[in-house]
């Protein structure tokens, strides 16, 4: 029985209706020990009669076996995996141990969860109850952080307990805090539990309304002003200490095997000289329960578990472990390992070598922090330096994998010293570099990433390439003489023509050298790429380097491993104007990437794709993938992608006029450093110029275009924009400098769209006597390669200069055309100012917009396009990392916006959608 907790137990009441009813959802119940959240759990699992109920909890010692707690919740559905997906079911159950092979990605692997728990909940309801998630191990406790944030129309309630002091922590979950009981309620509750107690008002007191406390105190000593757990520890350790010696030590084994094994904790009683007799006590007293059916042994309280543990001396916990590592048995070699590690007294070589084995092994299942912990354990006992050295490579590169940088940090620096070989520091000082760029310290992760390559770069040339290809993406944001710099050290390496990365090397010389041989806005053009001194990797690079497509074939050819090899040579496309190249190539490594389930190298990718369908003229597409990529980079823990992405799509809802949604991705972009700033600047800039805010816009893009990022595709590519706001404030020498370089940019991309927007700024900037022959000639290039939003905003800056100059009816043809190309971008305000203008020459309106798929959230977009393509909901669920019930769920609300009643006349929208 719950004494109070009416409002818990309505938030509990809620979650489970709302799941029985097809919403699902998650709650975190956090507080401290003994509040009362393992009892809330209970009372939830008793309410949800008729559900399928799947628990698990965590364990302090268990938090370093790598999907422990998964492996416990899933263990009643392991039966049903058969109804898995193949590439999700191969990979939950490597991740399991129960199938051989290398483990799945970390995002497939939550999607095979996701998918278990919609395919269970079809027949019946699901309650999900994770208890102690502060002890669960990382890998399970990110499964189901992820299968959380992706619950939709299914039949789930995730219903998790945690502790707020340590321990993986599911943030972007909705939580609900767990406080003390109220006065009455912990009054009756003592009454309940201690009818005869003869001072209830100290229980109360010291209890303060902690329910276990209450439980606890009444039959400890007074424990003055500890608070609560303090208070209830110290009655655990009195509680224990009245036990006789052998029940005290096989309560010890108990606290330490983490499992609960009955089987484990009977051998290893028997290794340690004891029978299932001297439990008894502990179990007559209530300290913990044995489950004979179950085959496990639980504690009351998991406190009483850390009491029984922090109280025993050394030389019985030394005993224990080595009790335990003689019972665990060849199927659980990492729990065998740990005991073994842990009851070593000093440098084992044995023990050391068992260890980094077992850690092998859990990485191969995807076990990365688990993996890197032991590893560290293996190389602090080993006597050999050598030996130890490497796994402490090995323990960096297992928390590099699994997303640590912080701690990947630590330990190389720990490690990183002179003396040590040059593949061993060229590791650790990678870790380093990693760590840095993440925090946004682009010089210092630069610096450590050329040094890095610098000392392996002559016996081994292609790792050395790939540390360098990271150190050209550092350098990006570091400026263009650390791109000139890293290019040059890139193309010196002595790569093989074999070498899968030897053509992407030569297209990323190609593609950015001429761009980073440039000093500035005044550079010489012949310093920018031809045969002067800003030329990089002369022989390699320059124009004479691949195109984008020979570059994939070749390194395809040579066995790249496909899409990571290919993934900034993608992007780096994008730097020279090769936007249709890029499309193509980033529409293949994206469906590529989905089939592999290599998810970590996504949010890139779609990144790339979104920037190209915007380029090409289409913002809905660019906003489908932004929104997947900005969830993907979340649930991945990419924070230079998230800034990327919200500056992306700060940029999309300036040219739709949305300014708040605008002004809040562009303040998230510069909260998450500097990678973002770049896109949110112009959006910043595209919204006041849409506005008519052209002191604003002016700030902005003189900003971007003048300052640090000036090098990067969004900058270069808002000159035109800024040479447009320069005009209209009468600044037209500000823009002498950026328009040179955009001028030298456009010629090296060689492309008509790029030399239309060179011919629309020298119109707004020329005498009216010259200005027409330059808008015609933009005009012209445009019908060449059409580009809707940029031939839009050449034909209403035409038919404003036509309407100024008197020439009303001249107008009407380009201000017409314009406003309808605006109005089904959905850019409203420029498609206003077009209508304002064609009001002015007393021409009519345009026709109104094509409102078909008006409504639809980009998720929707994604799915009706999918659809409407003939694939099936568990198709369009493997996708986009969603169940296939939310996905029917996402169809259903579509229909009526798009003024469709089946599937079969999707179809008809998909030209509007695309």
């Amino acid at each position: 029985m719950l004494y109070g907790r009416g409002t818990e137990r309505a938030a509990v009441d809620r979650l489970l209706a709302a799941a029985g009813g097809g919403r699902a959802g998650a709650l975190v119940l956090r507080g401290e020990p003994g509040i009362g959240k393992s009892a809330l759990l209970d009372a939830a699992a008793e309410a949800a009669a008729g559900w399928r109920v799947l628990r698990a909890a965590g364990v302090e010692s268990e938090a370093r076996l790598p999907h422990a707690v998964l492996s416990q919740l899933l263990a009643p559905a392991l039966g049903e995996l058969d109804g898995l997906p193949g590439p999700q079911r191969a990979a939950l159950e490597r991740t399991l141990g129960l199938a051989d092979g290398p483990a799945g990605d970390r995002l497939l692997v939550g999607l095979a969860v996701l998918t278990l728990l919609g395919d269970l909940a079809e027949r019946q309801p699901v309650l999900a109850l994770v208890d102690d998630l502060q002890w669960a191990d990382p890998e399970s406790a990110a499964v189901l952080r992820l299968a959380a944030r992706r619950l939709g129309a299914e039949r789930v309630a995730l219903l998790l307990a945690t502790r707020e002091d340590d321990g993986p922590d599911p943030a972007g979950l909705p939580d609900l805090r767990i406080g003390p009981l109220a006065e009455p309620d912990a009054a009756a509750l003592l009454h309940h539990l201690a009818p005869e107690l003869p001072d209830p008002a100290r229980v109360l007191a010291a209890a303060a309304g902690n329910p276990l406390a209450l439980r606890e105190l009444p039959h400890g000593a007074d424990t003055g002003a500890l608070p609560p757990a303090g208070r209830l520890r110290l009655a655990y350790h009195g509680q224990v200490s009245r036990l006789p010696g052998r029940t005290q030590r096989w309560l010890l084994l108990a606290a330490l095997e983490e499992t609960g094994a009955l089987e484990v904790l009977l051998r290893a009683a028997a290794e340690s000289g004891l029978d299932a007799a001297d439990l008894a006590p502990a179990e007559e007293q209530g300290l913990l329960k044995v489950d004979l059916t179950a085959g496990r042994v639980a504690f009351r309280h998991p406190l009483l578990r850390s009491a029984v543990a922090d109280r025993a001396p050394l030389v019985d916990r030394l005993a224990a472990h080595r009790a335990l590592a003689a019972a665990h048995g060849p199927a659980e070699p990492l729990r065998r390992a740990w005991h073994r590690a842990l009851a070593a007294t000093g440098r084992d070589a044995d023990a050391a070598g068992e260890l980094a084995a077992a850690a092998g092994a859990a990485a191969a299942r995807g076990g990365h922090t688990g993996a890197s912990a032991a590893y560290e354990r293996a190389a602090r006992l080993s006597p050999d330096p050598d030996l130890a050295r490497r796994w402490t490579v090995e323990a960096v590169e297992a928390a590099l994998e699994a997303g640590e940088v912080d701690r990947a940090e630590r330990l190389a620096l720990a490690a990183d010293r002179p003396d040590a070989d040059p593949v061993t520091r060229a590791h650790l000082l990678f870790a380093r570099g990693v760590a840095e760029f993440w925090r946004g310290e682009h010089g210092p992760a630069h610096r450590r990433l050329t040094e890095a390559a610098a000392l392996v770069a002559d016996p081994h040339p292609g790792p050395a390439a790939r540390v360098l290809v990271q150190a050209v993406h550092v350098a990006w944001y570091d400026g263009l003489p650390a791109v000139r710099d890293t290019l040059t050290a890139l193309t010196a390496l002595p790569l093989p023509a074999d070498d899968p990365l030897e053509p992407v090397v030569r297209y990323l010389a190609a593609a950015l050298g001429p761009l980073a041989g440039e000093q500035g806005p005044d550079a010489d053009p012949a310093g920018a790429g031809g045969t002067g001194a800003g030329r990089v990797g002369a022989g390699r690079a320059g124009v004479g380097g691949p195109t984008l497509p020979e570059a994939e074939r070749a390194a395809r050819a040579a066995g790249a491993a496909v899409p990571v090899d290919l993934a900034l040579a993608c992007g780096a496309g994008l730097v020279p104007g090769h936007d249709a190249e890029v499309l193509d190539l980033a529409r293949r490594l994206v469906r590529e990437g989905r089939e592999a389930g290599a998810f970590g190298t996504l949010p890139t990718l779609l990144f790339f794709l979104a920037e190209a369908e915007l380029f090409d003229g289409r913002p809905g597409l660019a906003a489908d993938h932004a929104a997947e990529a900005l969830g993907l980079a979340r649930d991945t823990g990419q924070p230079l992608w998230t800034g990327q992405l919200h500056g992306f799509l700060a940029y999309l809802s300036a040219v739709r006029g949305d300014g708040d949604p605008c002004r809040e991705q562009a303040a998230a972009a510069f909260a998450r450093g500097g990678a973002g700033a770049p896109w949110a600047r112009w959006a910043l800039g595209v919204l006041d110029l849409g506005a008519g805010r052209a002191e604003d816009a002016f700030g902005q893009l003189a900003a971007l275009t003048g300052g640090p990022h000036a090098h990067h595709v969004s900058a270069v590519r808002a000159v035109p924009d800024l040479v447009e706001a320069a005009v209209r404030l009468r600044r037209e020498e500000r823009t002498a400098g950026p328009l040179a370089g955009f001028e030298r940019w456009a010629a090296r991309a060689d492309r008509p769209w790029a030399r239309a927007l060179v011919h629309r700024c020298h119109a707004l900037l020329a005498p009216d006597e010259l200005a027409e022959d330059r808008y015609l000639a933009a005009l012209a290039e445009h019908a060449e390669q059409p580009r809707p939003w940029e031939q839009a905003r050449t034909e209403l800056l035409y038919g404003e200069w036509l309407r100024r100059g008197r020439r009303k009816a001249e107008a009407r043809a380009p201000l017409r055309s314009a406003e309808q190309a605006f109005r089904r971008l959905g850019a409203g305000p420029w498609a206003e100012r077009a209508r304002l203008e064609l009001d002015a020459t007393g021409g009519p309106a345009a026709a109104g917009p094509d409102r078909t798929v008006a409504g639809l959230t980009p998720q929707e977009s994604q799915i009706v396009r999918l659809a409407a393509q003939g694939l099936s909901n568990r198709e369009i669920a493997a996708q986009l990392f969603l169940s296939a019930r939310t996905v029917g769920h996402h169809l259903y609300k579509a229909y009526p916006k798009l003024g469709v009643g089946s599937r079969t006349e999707l179809a008809g929208v998909l030209p509007a959608l695309s």
